[in-house]
């Protein structure tokens, strides 16, 4: 009975139910200037109050 309430309880967490869940987000941007065309890509995750992410 303990390892079916630890597994319930990782199984919660994971999916988000002790708060918001991460949600993705992505965007990409083209930009055309003197030097030429350049682009940018951005990826992270936020949960309203915890955002992280990576430009490239």
């Amino acid at each position: 009975m303990k390892r079916f309430i630890v597994l319930a309880a990782l199984g919660l967490s994971a999916c988000g139910a002790d708060g918001p869940p991460f949600v993705p987000t992505a965007s990409t941007s083209v930009s055309v200037g003197t030097n030429g065309v350049s682009t940018s890509t951005s990826v992270g995750a936020s949960n309203g109050t915890v955002s992280v992410g990576l430009t490239l």
